[in-house]
């Protein structure tokens, strides 16, 4: 036990003796120490290098598990530019280390998780999305990434047809030449007639308690053709979708609600026979059957692309909403509204490919469309509350169904990508349009060169292009061209699994886009391009679907007037009666020309022609001596007088004198006129006359000036006698007259302010002075002086 105590008393002593030193050494210059002592030096930088690889091996065992991507060789440039990126890893590494310790030890009591961290943690395993298999590897059917053409209607029979599904089948070419196919229920959704019963108020039927009532799910053809049957039997049926596009190229419509006044349906929509749900069109196309949706613009296309679903007879609530003038127009607020439902929106961002559903899933899902035909009630008495249906402006429900039919027509198309100008939704064209930025050529290649290449690659794994790679990353890497792995590693900071595993042959394809940005299509000349063909297009349409011609009015005629060019576009108007906005100013006629692209250029003619009639320029207007009289009042021919027949100057009503500027003020005229001007004399006239003669304008300030003075006399002593008339006797107290503190002495020696005063008075009223004592306070120091050139200050000699 002794040789123990021995042997600890020396251990400790010798660590004592150690720390000191220590701290002696790092309180020192450690370059002094150095260059000093080699040897300590040597062992300074082995101690700096084995910690360094302690805390390498530490950071590779704590993002063993995550997606952070470092530099494989070293880079100092990469560890410079993110080092705050590593000081922030460190940071936490130490935070979560001191808290273990505390717990281990026993300074902080471990906390068992609350019942609210519990719920967190469901929540977030539910809406983030899993590791789990793609569903549409096991459809019969599987998505058509790679389709170029129009998309063929999934149909294979047509209920309740008014046309034959074969004629409905016939491609088209669009304004771009190409082929589409026509929507196969056009003709049923323009000819629908709605129900009476929508201009008409009606009590709201009351919907099911939605604590006592559960919905059925679909996940069986048994039970699909069950639910058909009883869907055929409704007046209203609500409907909505949840999709998914996060780890799909398309999209996939994962699941469908639907209700009715007494029972909900949940129907799973990614079984591999999935195509056969195109049965429910015998409900969706069914005219007697009214369909409510809130926001089904996307709806639409959804069902059309995945499962062949059409609806005609549709009512959206979305468009209601805005018909109303409602603060907010989404399915929480209406719910909110007018069932006072809190819907959980934390679960519309959940993984919908999950099977099996979470409780909560379910419930979220049937509330979207278990209220929904009650919100409908209540929506459409309102709109017919606030319409009138002898004017079609304030027909409000004629405007909702109106956009519903619109919403109804929609069609889907494929995905075309258009690599060369970026049109459509999968092109560039929208990104860089939302994002102002300042590209080289090279750079310009290199950003469409990777946005291609990652649509590419998204189409070959079925992936969201945006799971492999986010927008700003492309911007990123069109900045900075990176030329090797590493310098691609470095600019896109969140590195998908995807993403690295095809890393070689994108850093290939931005060395290709390098090379042929190098002559390739500027920026800003591609972006003028994209924006002429948009305008030619929109030009297109509104010719041809969104004018109304009017007969145009007939100008009056003008001798020796040229007639104004006509434009194509000139005299119409649209639908709603407003008139159209040309993309450049007409006014010039045809004496600017320009082609799209081509800078405009001047036709030196003659023969000028005018949008606008202007009286004709004749000789006689330039004539010395000569001045144009008045035109008609028809504009037929102009009028010369000649100088000798002319009235005087000062009898032509057709000459007007404009005040000068910075003369008195009106009311000073006024005040002016009544007392000096006579009566004959017309202000407007003789104003200036006034303004020159100086003596006058003195006589008549001083006039003002005593004008005024009486009238403020006489307006107190009128004050005086309505106070004594009321019952006051007394004087009201006038602050601003009333003798103060600091001027009572004026007050009573009846001086004025800012006369001149002796010393004895000056030193009785410092008493009434409250700053006077200040006088005798010691001065501040003077300003430093500056030094000057030649000898210093400091020293003399």
């Amino acid at each position: 036990m002794d040789s123990f105590k021995t042997l600890q008393d020396s251990i400790s002593s010798a660590l004592v003796s150690t720390t000191r030193s220590a701290t002696r050494i790092s309180g020192a210059d450690i370059p002094f120490q150095r260059s000093l002592n080699p040897q300590l030096g040597d062992a300074l930088d082995s101690q700096n290098a084995r910690l360094l690889r302690l805390a390498q091996r530490l950071l590779e065992n704590a993002a063993a598990s995550s997606d952070a991507v470092g530099p494989k060789l070293p880079d100092v440039e990469s560890i410079d530019n993110n080092w705050r990126a590593v000081v922030d890893v460190i940071d936490s590494l130490l935070e979560k280390a001191d808290i273990s310790l505390d717990e281990y030890t026993g300074v902080v009591k471990r906390l068992s998780p609350a019942a609210d961290q519990v719920r967190y943690s469901r929540l977030t395993s539910i809406t983030q999305p899993k590791h789990i298999v793609k569903p549409q590897l096991s459809f019969e059917h599987p998505p058509m990434n790679y389709a170029t053409g129009g998309f063929l209607p999934l149909l294979t029979t047509k209920p309740h047809a008014q046309t034959p599904l074969q004629e409905c089948l016939k491609a088209f070419q669009d304004r771009r030449g190409r082929e589409q196919y026509p929507h196969p229920y056009q003709k049923e959704i323009e000819s629908y007639k709605y129900p009476s019963t929508l201009y008409e108020e009606s009590t709201p039927k009351p919907y099911q308690p939605f604590e006592t009532t559960s919905a059925t799910f679909v996940d069986t053809p048994e039970a699909l053709a069950s639910m058909l049957a009883e869907l055929k039997t409704a007046k209203e049926i609500a409907i909505d979708l949840e999709h998914h596009d996060n780890r799909s190229y398309i999209g996939l419509v994962s699941l469908m609600q639907i209700s009715t006044r007494d029972k909900d349906w949940i129907i799973d929509t990614l079984k591999p026979w999935r195509r056969r749900l195109e049965c429910l069109n015998e409900v969706f196309a069914d005219p007697n059957i009214l369909k409510v949706l809130h926001g089904a613009y996307m709806d639409i296309m959804w069902l059309q692309r995945d499962l062949g679903l059409y609806i005609v007879g549709l009512f959206d609530t979305f468009h209601a909403a805005r018909a109303l003038g409602y603060p907010g127009a989404s399915l929480a607020f209406l719910l909110d509204k007018f069932v006072r439902f809190k819907a959980q929106k934390q679960y519309q961002l959940a993984d919908w490919r999950i099977r099996p559903l979470s409780p909560e899933l379910l419930e979220y899902a049937r509330a979207d469309t278990h209220f929904l035909l009650f919100v409908f009630d209540n929506m459409r008495n309102e709109l017919v509350a606030k319409s009138d249906f002898n004017d079609p402006e304030k027909n409000k429900v004629q405007y909702v169904l109106e956009k519903s039919k619109e919403c109804a027509l929609q069609r889907y198309e494929h995905p075309i990508y258009d690599a060369e100008l970026g049109f459509g939704k999968a092109g560039w064209g929208p990104i860089l349009a939302k994002t102002p930025v300042q590209f080289t050529p090279q750079q310009f290649s290199v950003f469409r060169a990777v946005h291609k290449w990652r649509d590419d690659l998204a189409r070959r794994e079925d992936e969201s292009p945006l799971f492999i790679m986010p927008n700003h990353a492309l911007f990123s890497i069109g900045r900075a061209m990176p030329e090797d792995t590493v310098a691609l590693f470095s600019v896109v900071q969140h590195v998908s699994h995807i993403l690295r595993a095809h890393a070689d042959s994108l850093v290939s394809a931005i060395e290709k886009a390098k090379l042929e940005g190098i002559n390739g299509p500027d920026l800003h000349v591609t972006l003028q391009r994209i924006s002429d063909l948009r305008d030619a297009e929109r030009e297109e349409r509104l010719q041809k679907s969104q004018f109304i011609s009017t007969p145009a009015k007939a100008a009056p005629t003008v001798q020796h007037i040229p007639s104004p060019i006509v434009q194509p576009n000139q005299h119409r108007t649209f639908v709603d009666g407003t008139a159209p906005r040309a993309t450049s100013s007409q006014f010039w006629g045809s004496l600017w020309s320009s082609q799209p692209g081509e800078p405009r250029k001047f036709h030196s003619s003659l023969d000028i022609n005018l949008a606008l009639p202007l009286p004709p320029l004749t000789a006689e207007v330039f004539a010395d001596g000569k001045v144009a009289g008045e035109l008609s009042p028809t504009l037929q021919k102009p009028i010369f007088i000649p100088k000798e027949e002319r009235p005087a100057e000062d009898q032509r009503t057709d000459i007007f004198v404009v005040k000068q500027l910075g003369g008195r003020k009106r009311k000073h005229v006024e005040a002016a006129e009544e007392l000096t001007q006579p009566p004959s004399l017309d202000p407007m006239i003789d104003d200036e006359i006034m303004l020159d003669q100086e003596e006058d304008s003195e006589v008549i300030k001083q006039q003002e000036k005593a004008a005024k003075k009486a009238a403020k006399k006489a307006k107190k002593q009128k004050e005086r006698e309505a106070a004594i008339t009321d019952g006051l006797d007394d004087e009201a107290f006038d602050y601003a007259t009333a003798p103060s503190v600091l001027h009572a002495r004026d007050a009573e020696r009846g001086e004025k302010k800012g006369s001149k005063k002796n010393k004895k008075d000056k030193k009785q009223d410092a008493s009434f002075n409250p700053y006077a004592k200040l006088r005798d306070a010691p001065k501040g120091l003077p300003r430093t002086q500056k030094e000057k050139t030649g000898k210093s200050k400091t020293f003399t000699s």
